[in-house]
């Protein structure tokens, strides 16, 4: 078989799951809360399941959810978008992130990343017959726009950012933006904003999302996730926002891929959204409360961190405690011999950067979890 990912295997985050789980490890690795999801959501859920609400919904999403996300974009970003034509609710962030790139992607377009990014788009850029070029973020994890500007070329047809961003919790500025659009608005080059963490931003500081950029909106695809914002990641389904001729573009694509998400789901979604819209408001100091208690256990220890300003990831450099080992096996030895899983930051990068220390760790746990974590990480 010729493969079309010949370079593709399990990913880093099923593989240090499973060796968690192989070592009785507390695994702090792959992102996924383990607490309970909000009573009222799972009752919602189950109400219209036994309703019978099981058969499909619309291509583009229920209409009470798309209302709903409408609605928290006005709320949030003070902008109005059309449910029926720029929100499609999609099966996942990822699954909006493949769609989008099948879409407008075409065979030899290039699609500019920044390292680190999220795993997944790469293959979705080379499955749809594009290249990736990869431009590396500063060490500190902001944006160097001058080689952005050295990367782009004629074949660019494509940018995909990441605010707040996976792994380093880095937010993008309202300066970024600017520069971003300055730097593409003549060439026509479409924006995909991957912002499934919106909700999760820390210390007072704001989200700037493309959804309030209008220069860059017109040509942008934003994808956001009800698995990250309502602690049910097993559910699987995010939305797309993106304007008329995009969303119509994309919804081409989604329709030969799942057709549509969960309906019991997105019912249930809906009638949260619209009961308790408090929840998404709570979100920044119910996960800084736990991006602080993580960090206080640090201190204690040898393992050196800048809290994050979001997501619910933490990097630590643990280079005063083994500079002998790359991250990767540095992950490997924590899991095995110390009982703690972590993520390692290298496979973020086509071209990790020398002397890199930095390892992730989850912070959407229970107290008791994080308590346990604080002292397993200090007893190392």
């Amino acid at each position: 078989m010729n493969s079309k990912l010949p370079n593709v295997g399990l990913t880093i985050f099923s593989q240090m799951s499973a060796l968690a789980q192989q070592h009785d490890a507390l695994n702090l690795s792959q992102g996924f809360p383990d607490f309970p999801a909000p009573l009222a959501l799972k009752e919602a859920l189950a109400r219209h399941v036994m309703a019978d609400a099981n058969q499909y919904a619309p291509m583009t999403g229920i209409e009470a959810l798309r209302e709903q996300v409408a609605a928290l974009i006005q709320r949030r970003y003070q902008i109005s978008v059309c449910s029926d034509q720029e929100i499609t609710i999609m099966p996942g962030a990822t699954q909006a992130i493949f769609c989008a790139i099948q879409a407008l992607v075409q065979p030899d377009d290039e699609v500019i990343v920044f390292d680190p990014c999220y795993d997944s788009y790469e293959p979705s850029v080379r499955l749809a017959g594009g290249q990736t070029v990869h431009v590396p973020l500063s060490a500190e994890f902001t944006y160097d726009w001058d080689a952005f500007a050295a990367a782009l070329s004629n074949k660019t047809r494509m940018v995909i950012i990441n605010s707040p961003h996976n792994p380093s919790g880095a937010l993008l500025s309202k300066a970024d933006l600017d520069q971003l659009a300055r730097l593409t608005q003549e060439r026509g080059i479409y924006i995909l904003s991957d912002e499934v963490y919106e909700h999760l931003v820390f210390d007072g500081q704001q989200h700037h999302s493309v959804l309030a950029h209008p220069q860059l909106y017109a040509r942008a695809c934003v994808v956001s996730s009800f698995g990250k914002s309502f602690h049910v990641t097993g559910w699987k389904t995010g939305y797309l926002v993106a304007p008329p001729n995009l969303s119509s573009e994309v919804r081409k694509v989604h329709q030969f891929v799942s057709f549509c998400a969960p309906t019991p789901l997105q019912l249930a979604l809906a009638d949260f959204m619209q009961e308790q819209p408090q929840h998404i408001d709570e979100l920044a100091s119910f996960y800084q409360a736990k991006r602080d208690q993580l960090c206080q256990a640090l201190n204690s220890s040898r393992f050196a961190y800048t809290p994050s300003p979001g997501t619910y990831f933490q990097l630590v450099d643990y280079r005063a405690i083994r500079d002998d080992l790359d991250d990767v096996a540095m992950a490997h030895w924590l899991t095995i011999e110390k009982g703690i899983a972590s993520i390692p930051l290298s496979v973020f990068y086509r071209e990790p950067p020398a002397n890199s220390y930095w390892l992730r760790l989850c912070f959407a746990k229970t107290p008791e979890t994080l308590n346990r974590a604080g002292e397993l990480l200090c007893a190392i």
